[in-house]
């Protein structure tokens, strides 16, 4: 818990008992149903949570915004970011329904109530969000290929509406294969080592598309 306070030290004492909580849960969690990697379950707060606020570190929503976490997973990012915007709407989906029902269940045992949740394939939602966000999911192209059309057109936050991605490794190729699909589409590029000056986060990057 520690090292979310270190990069978040204004976090609200109802935010850090929220936060203290997922370690306990995610430990229960992850005897049932692999989550996470057996090997990084000591690295919750590193690699997992602190890792998916590094979104933060770019961007502050503003209340009222919308964000859908494709491919969630146990909850990530969604889960530590409504924690951190806690007047900002959660949308998680994944397709695998055990998963989505862990990241429910520890949702509404640390009392969020701006998250909710859907099982299934991210192309069957009818809602608009102002922001897409995921981690590693799949590829830029494919993403966008799934959900350009759920980008809201009504802009109110210091970024434009868009995608942020958590990714890692050499995005060349995903960039060339998403320009050729749209070569007006926006791409931004940010090492997370720029805000969080932890090991893990030195490869670690944040793509902002647009």
């Amino acid at each position: 818990m520690e090292i979310i306070l270190k990069y978040f030290p204004d976090i609200t004492e109802n935010q850090k008992k929220q936060f203290v909580l997922l370690d306990e849960l995610y430990r229960e969690w992850n005897e049932k149903i692999n989550l996470i990697s057996r090997k990084d379950i000591d690295s919750l707060y590193e690699k997992h949570i602190l890792h998916s606020l590094a979104i933060a570190k770019f961007i502050q929503f503003k209340p009222g915004t919308r964000v859908l976490d494709i491919g969630t997973g146990g909850g990530f990012p969604g889960i530590p970011l409504s924690i951190l915007f806690p007047d900002t709407g959660f949308t998680l989906c994944d397709s695998i329904a055990k998963k989505i029902h862990v990241a429910e269940n520890i949702s509404e045992f640390i009392g969020l109530r701006n998250t909710d949740f859907v099982i299934g394939r991210v192309e069957q939602l009818r809602e608009r969000f102002h922001f897409i966000v995921s981690r590693a999911v799949s590829s830029c192209e494919q993403l966008y290929r799934w959900t350009q059309h759920y980008i809201d057109d009504d802009e109110f936050n210091a970024k434009p509406n868009g995608y942020l991605l958590l990714k890692g490794g050499d995005m060349k190729e995903e960039y060339k294969a998403l320009k050729a699909l749209n070569r007006k589409i926006a791409i931004e590029e940010y090492p997370l080592n720029k805000w969080i000056e932890e090991p893990f986060f030195e490869t670690k990057k944040l793509i902002f598309i647009y």
